[in-house]
């Protein structure tokens, strides 16, 4: 019945706002070109971005001359993404006090905003791919970043029908992604396999479960550990999603995809001004498919209403809500043989897929501030509050194949985590200089508070006896629907905990001189838990005090051009990200230390082309194991090191190419023996030695377009023994475009073209995902 209920009432919001813009276009200017078009322009100096709008729209841009010098000094936050030319123009001028009309056919003036207009924070829009309000907590172009950034556009989202961070990663170089037992997002980033270092518009978002993209604007993989920036964890780097926020543009969009093995999915985009000082968006999202694994299926919807409030010339207020709801198979894929993935069809499923599930909803609250005290100075804080309901049980490969290939074993048991996560960041961002030396200076503060229950169930299979925890089957035959009785072992988790953080930070951004920049900065947390063991009833407390310094330099022999070298330091403290993992025995311990050296290049070779690369050296230290000379204490040891080399080109190579490519070599090794399965020198899981990925989109006319794309990873192990090996794969990806009309669009995606046979990640040597073998999928888009 609450399922109904939000559905019902997503539908009477978005009717509510199309039929708001329906008389809106019905009123609008007949003579306006409504023709859409494909835009990728990066952040940089306005009159650059101009003349690559006149290309890449065939208008004419008339500049007056009194606004020439005004123009070149300027800079614009870029556009990317499929627009009308009108609504990319606004992107375009976005915060510049400059705005554009329709001064004669196929020909737009630029002027001066009217004062009643030039309010600058009303171009809160989300980052050009040129520049990020992330990596930095300032408003930074990506070239003066020092630490690699990789930049998942909304065009790109779009070209690919990305629905999940899987299909994200793919093309962030020095990323992968593991199966996360089939009920959560796992990121290894850099070697490090996180469910936790997720954020939100740079707010965290760290509980276990699958997200969508229906309201995001892009994806920012920011990669290294940088706890001056975001705190505890991110130990190989973080996640960022911006999310689509309503920004006083029209945007009327919905789109309808359907493909192979059932695949049904709608969502829609509606932004409208309602007044000079009102704006409102609302993003929603219906999925009901199949997979090509028998018995897996996924269901979910998603609503996120954003309202924006002008509050005078210099404050904007934003306030957003969020429900997202995911119930699917909680597929663990096939188990190994030998030191391979059995030999079975890729559809077979191993368990119960009828008794597997995983459900998580998530209800979420956001509000932003930004005031602009002067000129130079910006204060903004977010506030994010969110209650995540997630439950999951599965009966899945508890074994490897027999040694004769007949059988193996299935185990069974489920999870239920609450958790309400209160985050609250301030920050106050000055521009300054003291002689010829420019400082961007950052001074913050941040305050959370997170309440976690975890409840766990092992499964017994009571066909065979009341305490029988496995079941055999045939390798042949191994779907089963048997009965199955969950209750608590002697070691399964009743945990209450609590997680409270205050921290303070301040960072400085040194421009030196054109050709040298410095970045200095430190953070300090607090992070306190409280734990209660409700099967024990045994309480205690640890306290964490971190020190997160930051620095890097860059050289900029070019304006185009920099060179880099950083240093970062961050700290996973003994929380464990379900705040399950404390224990008597280790609660005094220190939190583990993750120490990232990095060198690189970033080199924009052309308006909307980027060039990048980063060698780095990540290194895991203070590591808890058991001291080998007595088995009843713990010693902490250096953990893990990965180097690495990683390279990237993401941009518009011509008018009509546009690419994304990335290589990634990895070297990711154990550096102390850990236990009889992680010994010196083995490799990390799920972490390839190369990888490369490429996606070209070429836009053969203003109706018809073509994309081809191919992922390659090398083989790499499924656990850290190092016994079992996924093999080297390649998958070449294609898709059509087609402008059906001024307002209707329509593409063909087609996944594994040459339906290569492949294993796409795993969680340990018994948990390995088969890859999809050809798939196609078909989405129509209508912007009206």
């Amino acid at each position: 019945m609450l399922r109904n209920r939000s559905l019902a009432g997503v539908l009477c919001l978005i009717s509510f706002i199309g039929a708001s813009s329906a008389r809106a276009a019905a009123n609008a200017d007949p003579d306006v070109a409504e023709t859409i078009i494909r835009f990728n322009i990066p952040a940089g100096p306005l009159d650059a971005a101009l003349a690559a709008f006149k290309t890449a729209s065939g208008v004419t841009i008339a500049v007056a001359p009194s606004l020439a010098s005004t123009v070149q000094a300027l800079q614009s936050p870029g556009v990317a993404g499929a627009y009308q030319i009108e609504q990319a123009l606004e992107l375009l001028l976005a915060g510049t006090g400059l705005a554009s009309r329709l001064a004669a056919a196929n020909t737009y003036a630029i002027d001066v905003r009217p004062v009643s207009e030039n309010v600058e924070v009303r171009a809160a829009l989300p980052d050009a791919a040129g520049t990020s309000l992330t990596a930095m907590k300032t408003l930074t172009p990506l070239r003066d970043v020092p630490q690699s950034v990789t930049v998942v556009t909304q065009s790109m989202i779009a070209d690919q029908r990305m629905q999940s961070m899987a299909d994200v990663v793919r093309y962030v170089p020095g990323v992968g992604i593991g199966q996360g037992e089939g009920n959560r997002d796992t990121p290894i980033l850099r070697g490090n396999s996180t469910t936790a270092d997720f954020f939100v518009d740079g707010v965290r978002d760290d509980v276990q479960y699958f997200r969508d993209l229906y309201n995001v604007e892009r994806v920012e993989a920011v990669k290294g550990p940088n706890a001056m920036i975001f705190g505890r964890g991110g130990v190989g780097g973080v996640i960022n999603r911006a999310t689509r926020q309503a920004d006083w543009n029209t945007v009327n969009e919905a789109m309808f995809q359907a493909g192979s093995h059932d695949n049904r999915r709608l969502s829609v985009d509606l932004d409208r001004r309602l007044t000079s000082t009102v704006a409102a968006r609302v993003t929603g999202v219906y999925e009901d498919s199949e997979t090509f694994r028998h018995g897996v299926g996924i269901s979910r919807y998603g609503f996120n209403p954003t309202v924006a409030y002008l509050a005078g010339d210099a404050t904007t207020l934003r306030f957003g809500y969020e429900r997202f709801h995911d119930d699917r198979t909680a597929d663990r894929g096939i188990p190994s043989f030998g030191n391979r993935p059995v030999e079975t069809d890729a559809a077979t499923f191993f368990g119960d897929p009828g008794m597997s599930n995983s459900v998580v909803t998530v209800n979420a609250l956001n509000a932003a501030v930004d005031h602009k005290l002067t000129r130079t100075i910006m204060l903004r804080n977010r506030t994010r509050f969110a209650d995540y309901d997630k439950f999951y049980q599965n009966i899945y490969p508890g074994s490897a194949v027999s040694a004769d290939g007949s059988t193996l074993s299935l185990s069974a048991y489920n999870n239920d985590t609450q958790r309400q996560n209160f985050f609250n960041q301030t920050d106050l961002n000055l521009t300054a200089s003291s002689g010829s030396i420019k400082h961007v200076l950052l001074a913050g503060a941040e305050f959370g508070h997170q309440v976690t229950d975890n409840f766990r169930n092992t499964g017994y299979f009571t066909a065979l006896g009341p305490n029988v925890a496995s079941y055999t089957v045939p390798v042949s035959a191994p779907t089963v629907s048997v009965p199955v009785s969950y209750r608590q072992s002697a070691t399964d988790a009743d945990n209450h905990g609590i997680a409270t953080m205050a921290a303070v930070y301040a960072q400085d951004q040194v421009e030196v001189s054109r050709y040298l920049q410095a970045v200095v900065g430190l953070r300090f947390d607090r992070f306190d838990v409280d734990f209660h063991n409700n099967r024990t009833q045994l309480d205690f407390a640890t306290t964490d005090n971190l020190l997160s310094p930051r620095a890097g330099i860059i050289v900029k022999p070019l304006q185009p051009v920099s060179l880099y070298t950083s240093y970062s330091l961050t700290y996973l403290p003994r929380a464990g990200e379900q705040l399950s993992s404390l224990s008597l025995t280790n609660q005094s311990l220190d939190p583990e230390r993750f120490t990232n050296y990095e060198v690189g290049a970033k080199w924009d070779l052309q308006p909307g082309l980027s060039f990048t690369t980063a060698v780095y050296r990540l290194d895991r230290t203070n590591v808890v194991v058991p001291d080998p000379t007595d088995a009843s204490r713990s010693i902490l040891v250096d953990g893990a090191r990965t180097k690495g080399v990683e390279v990237g080109l993401s941009g518009r190579i011509s008018p009509a190419w546009t690419a994304m490519a990335g290589y990634a070599y990895q070297d990711a090794r154990i550096t102390n023996t850990l236990s009889d399965t992680a010994k010196d020198g083995a490799k990390l899981a799920g972490v390839p030695a190369h990888t490369f990925s490429l996606w070209n989109r070429w836009d053969i006319s203003r109706r018809w377009g073509a994309g081809l794309g191919l992922i390659h990873n090398a083989d790499m192990f499924t656990s850290t023994d190092n016994t079992v090996m996924l093999p080297a794969f390649t998958r070449v990806d294609a898709a059509v475009f087609v402008n059906l009309s001024r307002v209707v669009a329509a593409q063909v995606n087609m996944e594994n073209m040459f339906d290569a046979g492949y294993y796409a990640f795993s969680n340990n040597n018994n948990n390995i995902t088969p890859g999809s073998p050809r798939a196609l999928r078909v989405a129509l888009t209508t912007r009206f």
